[in-house]
């Protein structure tokens, strides 16, 4: 750990805090992590999250501060020399928001290095004390008011990049205003979970950046400015006040870390603070090159594919996401999100492969690429895309006309399941990639795994397949959104040392590779799954109205 210098990079995402150091090359030198349910029990979460009425899903910032004090320790204890990290910077959980009290600003600026993070700041720092996370699915209404007040749901979506999604902020704040008024009038400022974090580095609430601020309903995508409007919609005319300046580029340096960090823990002094991301985003920055889909296995399933400037038709984006990218100003990133990523594989394991990958493994393998004409869907929690399904669903394809019928679970062979979960998530993707791919963008080469889910062989050779295309991992680390966060540290530092000038790309250019190909696909299996499209988007409909339905 004697390198210098290093860059620090944070994730804090659903389940964990974790911490990544890169040297100079990006090569990772370090990792450290906090869990909250196993380190942090006395929060009460599960997986991370405290689920309430009505769809409420929220974690408490008090855990997360604590979470930050244990998280140093560790550093500490294992031997990281603070003096030698020259930026900081990181990821957020995507669309997570912290409501900052009125003496909020006094407690950061005047933080004692004798005492730790969560006691100085949990008890007055924050007007709610528990923040909504991107699980939340409480705002339904507010998302129908949204889309109304501005058209529609199309109008939206050519602003923002997206159509109103309940875990979204823009409604989160809205829902927050109409139901607990007295907690939104005390609120001084609004934070993203990504703009939270280098707000404890700073010591002052810091700016949101502009590709997280993509995944809020409130900021303009073309031209990465706040829309008036919808800051009225979504806050009232105070919001303005209490979302900050205009949202800022990745490689900016906001500033110096505060004397906190110094006293305490022994940081240069001189340890520039760059804006964070959300995690998404810091994927896309330690993984991808033209020609790359980025698939997250983690809690939610995730694709992300970048976007070159280019005239894009808004209806890609009524069921996927068009967010702006954290290191090119007027390029983007295209992602389809799914909340029920790792959620429900692990359901299924837990349910039909006795708790053990091992097993769930042998049961994939054992079943042929279209599961003998068997289909499961898996929603534990109100579902993304397709919006608000819930609930699990099973049919069977009929071999005369190819057509797909409900079928009751118990028709459905036990050993099914486990393939069957894993084909109907990605062939979701598989059917929406060329809807949301230009014209003229590069074809894709090959698909990157990260996330939890990305370590496991069988997964990464079902992936192979089902995309036809290879699959890579990065060697260097599974935790590819706190490695971007600390890539997009050495990037602000790297262009503060350049004067201002210089391209992520030639930053890029000296980092070592750390991508190893893991599966090819096998042509005949990735044909099966490219005649299976039509008959998934046929279950995918029936889902759909069955839970119109129950509404």
């Amino acid at each position: 750990m004697d390198d210098y210098p290093l860059f620090l990079g944070l994730d804090l995402s659903t389940q964990q805090l974790k911490a990544i150091i890169i040297s100079e090359d990006s090569t990772v030198v370090h990792e450290t992590s906090v869990g909250f349910d196993n380190d942090l029990p006395h929060y009460g979460t599960t997986k991370g999250a405290i689920r309430g009425p009505d769809g409420e899903v929220t974690s408490p910032v008090a855990m997360w501060l604590e979470a930050m004090d244990l998280l140093l320790q560790r550093m500490k204890d294992a031997g990281v020399n603070f003096d030698n990290i020259m930026g900081v910077s990181g990821a957020g959980q995507q669309h997570g928001s912290v409501y900052w009290s009125e003496e909020a600003d006094s407690a950061l600026s005047s933080l004692d290095p004798s005492k730790n993070l969560a006691t100085q700041l949990a008890p007055k720092a924050f007007s709610l004390p528990n923040a909504p996370i991107w699980q939340d699915s409480s705002t339904t209404r507010e998302c129908r008011e949204l889309e109304q007040a501005v058209g529609g749901a199309q109008t939206l979506a050519d602003i923002t990049g997206s159509r109103a999604y309940e875990r979204f902020t823009g409604t989160q704040i809205k829902r927050i205003r109409r139901l607990k008024p007295e907690t939104y009038k005390a609120t001084s400022r609004i934070s993203l979970v990504s703009s939270w974090l280098p707000s404890l580095f700073l010591g002052a609430i810091a700016p949101i950046e502009v590709s997280d601020a993509s995944g809020m309903n409130m900021m303009d995508v073309l031209t990465c400015k706040w829309n008036d409007e919808l800051l009225e919609v979504c806050g009232g005319p105070e919001l303005r006040a209490k979302i900050g300046p205009e949202p800022v580029p990745g490689g900016t340096v906001l500033g110096k870390v505060c004397n906190w960090w110094v006293e305490r823990w022994g940081f240069n002094p001189d340890c520039c603070v760059a804006p964070f991301t959300g995690d998404n985003p810091a994927t896309m920055v330690a993984l991808s090159t033209p020609g790359d889909a980025i698939l997250s296995l983690g809690t939610s399933t995730t694709l992300l594919l970048a976007i070159p400037p280019a005239d894009l038709p808004p209806t890609r984006f009524t069921t996927s996401h068009l967010l702006s990218h954290p290191t090119h100003i007027d390029a983007h990133i295209a992602m389809l999100c799914y909340k029920n990523g790792a959620l429900a594989r692990e359901e299924v394991r837990d349910k039909y492969a006795n708790h053990d990958w091992n097993r769930y493994n042998e049961l994939v393998e054992a079943t042929p690429p279209g599961n003998n004409s068997h289909w499961g869907f898996y929603f534990p929690l109100p579902e993304i895309i397709p919006p608000n399904v819930k609930g699990d669903f099973f049919f069977t394809s009929q071999s005369k006309d190819g057509s797909v019928v409900p079928t009751p679970v118990d028709s459905i062979p036990a050993d099914a399941h486990p393939r069957a979960v894993l084909e109907s998530q990605l062939l979701s993707i598989k059917s929406r990639i060329a809807a949301i791919l230009p014209a003229d963008a590069p074809p894709l080469r090959r698909v990157v795994l990260t996330g939890g889910s990305s370590a496991n062989q069988t997964i990464r050779q079902f992936a192979a397949d089902l995309f036809g295309m290879p699959a890579y991992v990065s060697e260097g680390t599974k935790e590819a959104a706190g490695c971007g966060g600390a890539i997009l540290a050495k990037f602000a530092w790297w262009r503060a040392e350049n004067g201002g000038r210089g391209t992520f790309e030639e930053m890029r250019a000296a980092d070592v590779e750390s991508m190893k190909r893991v599966a090819d696909p096998k042509p005949s299996v990735t044909k099966v799954y490219e005649g299976l499209v039509e008959a998934y988007r046929q279950c995918e409909e029936m889902v759909v109205n069955a839970c119109a339905v129950d509404a």
